[in-house]
């Protein structure tokens, strides 16, 4: 894994499992479950052309820590799918989905890393098979989010319901 990646995971206190891997980007993406173990004593992993994604499988309940820390309400935030954190084109991301306890739906909360190791969120995703309402901020990115086949990259609003959304390669 590279040096950033884990320097992010770090920071945020997320375990990783051992798998370190790279992958093309189209296939990770489209993987809901969790990534197989590459190799365990793999040192680090670079992606060698620009379709691929370097990334770091993390236990599912590391993250809730780093949830806990984010937004300041211990339980909220509940992880229910696994994590994505991953180098794609020399940047750095962190896709999460959680339960929202609090508003008794699911949550897709997408980081972006600078250099120094600070984050910004992209895009936040609160989904119920009733209704989907969005905050994203994609643009500047190669990645959409996509709900009921349609990719967003940009804007705040609501759209129909959805079981599930993903984070996934804009083009």
């Amino acid at each position: 894994m590279n040096h950033r990646l884990r320097n992010i995971l770090a920071g945020a206190g997320i375990v990783t499992v051992g798998a370190i891997g790279t992958k093309l980007a189209a296939d990770y993406f489209r993987n809901r479950g969790k990534e197989q173990v590459v190799d365990s004593h793999q040192g680090d992993a670079q992606a060698t052309s620009a379709d691929e994604v370097a990334y770091a499988t993390v236990e599912q309940s590391s993250v809730q820590n780093f949830l806990d820390q984010s937004f300041g309400e211990p339980g909220r935030y509940v992880p229910n799918r696994p994590p994505k954190v991953f180098d794609y084109q020399g940047k750095q991301y962190m896709v999460i989905w959680a339960q929202d306890n609090k508003h008794n739906k699911n949550q897709m909360l997408g980081f972006i890393y600078n250099d120094e190791g600070q984050r910004k969120m992209l895009a936040s995703v609160g989904y119920t098979p009733q209704q989907t309402d969005y905050n994203i901020n994609l643009s500047s990115t190669p990645f959409a989010v996509e709900v009921n086949g349609k990719k967003l990259t940009q804007g705040q609003g609501q759209t129909q319901g959805a079981n599930e959304v993903d984070f996934v390669l804009a083009h």
